[in-house]
């Protein structure tokens, strides 16, 4: 039996999975120290292994992708202890991309594991998702049709291929032994907040490795009037505003860095009416997992989500007043970023003045690249970090 063991997290999305990667990623050379091994030198590195693997176009991304999983697996094959493989989209493999996935890690001890939420919380944020990458489908239509039993429809093709717990398990865990399988369950609303993180741990076997485990990258949710916002957005800016343009204005600015800090407003929600084919769902899910014997991390019980609503907000009828309580903010938040990159620009100009003043060359765009990183506020960061490490005080 090899001693190489190599741990698949494939799913599902919207189950912590940006903060386990971000952690992971963050942590790698201690994890190495202790015989763990997260591959990749950029913090996508595993998106791009996806993408790679299953021939997936996202954005013209695909373009930087080529080969990147070949990457992960070559690294996992050379690794003598336990490597950690982990995104989300993986959920959508078919069985013949799962296949050559475990394939390509030669001898080494397979396991899959599945972060799993109750389909009343995953259905919003999954439409939510959706209105964040430039999406414009109502809410309501949304909902039609990923109910439809047929499933045929784009939209309820991609859905349920990242969601369908016993499908996904069915294409990735082929040929595994049960004890090879193992489903981490997101606890319920009022769990402690470290609990999701406790179960990652011990799923991935980090338990007694000191981690620093505060997020830098996660993938906060919006609240039903701001997500509306962004859906407006969408349909009126979208021929507008490139997609290369589009993810650091709307989608982290707008909606991540600005939007999500709303927390007062109504939550986006599951249909009161919508939870009881919901419930029934996860319920043959939870007894289908049962019956296979796989390891659970958690508890099985939590599949089945909690009770509906009380005051359920259609974010397709928005109250107004709360959506331009949002537009507000996000106006605000552009704003802002205006003036920093007008205040970015004019650190620009007077870096390539006083560069011109310097008559030695290479200190020339050294004096520019200085000016440059200090009008910047991640530029003063990296700047304080490289004086610090020549032995001089940073400039404050």
């Amino acid at each position: 039996m090899s001693s190489r063991r190599v741990l698949l997290h494939v799913g599902t999305p919207k189950t912590g999975t940006s903060h386990l990667q971000d952690v992971l990623f963050r942590n790698r050379t201690t994890l190495r120290d202790r015989g763990v091994n997260y591959p990749g030198l950029r913090f996508d590195a595993h998106f791009l292994g996806a993408l790679d693997l299953m021939r997936m176009p996202w954005g013209g991304l695909e373009k930087d992708a080529v080969g990147a999983w070949d990457k992960l697996a070559g690294s996992a094959r050379s690794w003598s202890g336990t490597t950690i493989i982990s995104h989300e989209i993986l959920a959508a493999a078919t069985p013949e991309q799962a296949r050559r996935a475990r394939e390509s890690l030669g001898d080494a001890e397979v396991h899959v594991v599945l972060s799993v939420r109750d389909l009343a919380r995953q259905i919003p944020a999954e439409w939510q998702e959706n209105i964040k990458h430039r999406h414009v489908l109502g809410y309501g239509a949304f909902l039609r049709r990923i109910q439809d039993p047929a499933r045929t429809d784009r939209t309820a093709n991609w859905f349920w291929g990242v969601q369908d717990v016993p499908a996904i398990l069915d294409r990735w865990a082929e040929g595994l032994p049960s004890e090879h399988v193992h489903l981490i369950t997101v606890p319920l609303p009022g769990a402690p907040r470290d609990e999701l993180w406790r179960r990652f741990s011990t799923a991935f076997g980090l338990d007694g490795i000191a981690l620093e485990a505060t997020t830098q990258r996660a993938n906060p949710s919006l609240g039903a009037p701001e997500t509306a916002l962004i859906r407006k957005i969408n349909r009126r800016f979208n021929k507008l505003v490139e997609p290369a343009d589009y993810r650091p204005l709307v989608r982290e600015l707008l909606a991540h860095q600005t939007l999500a800090a709303r927390t007062h407003s109504p939550r986006l929600a599951l249909p009161p009416d919508a939870h009881p084919w919901a419930r029934a769902l996860d319920q043959q899910w939870a007894d289908e997992i049962r019956a296979r014997g796989y390891d659970v991390v958690g508890d099985l019980d939590e599949l089945l989500g909690g009770p509906p609503i009380e005051e359920y907000v259609d974010p397709d009828r928005p109250r107004p007043r709360l959506v331009t309580d949002a537009a507000l903010d996000a106006i605000g938040a552009l704003l802002q970023e205006n003036a920093r990159l007008r205040q970015s620009e004019i650190s620009l100009q007077t870096a390539v003045a006083a560069a011109r003043k310097e008559t030695n060359p290479v200190r020339r765009v050294a004096e520019a690249i200085v000016h440059t990183l200090q009008g910047h506020p991640l530029g003063r960061v990296a700047l304080g970090a490289y004086r610090k490490l020549r032995g001089r005080p940073p400039v404050t």
